[in-house]
This record gives structure tokens, sequence and C-alpha cells, in this order.
């Protein structure tokens, strides 16, 4: 079906507004790609602040096993 549709749009033409359409699909995807860019940045933030919460969560959960293990060691 995308073929079809394809096969039945036609080409970009060559004249001075063909080549605005073309400035315009170029700007569009450099603004995809940036906001891509900007995305995975993100991610990579969130996903090493997760990993310190959870290593803080662990050494918690640790630090309450080895005193219930250990009742005379009480603060």
């Amino acid at each position: 079906m995308f073929g079809l549709i394809l096969a039945a749009a036609p080409a970009i033409p060559n004249d001075v507004g063909g080549k605005y359409v073309a400035g315009a699909y170029i700007v569009f995807v450099l603004l995809l790609l940036i906001y891509v860019g900007i995305m995975a940045s993100k991610l990579q933030r969130i996903e090493k602040e997760l990993r310190e919460v959870a290593g803080v969560a662990e050494q918690r959960r640790a630090e309450e096993a080895e005193a219930a293990s250990n009742p005379e060691v009480r603060a």
C-alpha cells in the first residue's frame, strides 16, 4: 500500500519551489536528530541517577539486615 502511495505521488520538482521543499526536509531531519540526541543524553543522565539511588537503597538494605542480625549493636 505504501508503495502505491509513493508511486502515485509526484517527484519533487527541480524548480525554485523544489529547492525550498528539499531545504525544509533537511531542516526537519536536523531538528529531529537534535531532538533524539537531547533525549538520549537525558536518558543517560536518568539511568546514572537511578543506578546511584539503587546503590543507596541496596546499602541501606544491607545495613538494616546487618542490624537485624546483630541486635546488641544498635545505635
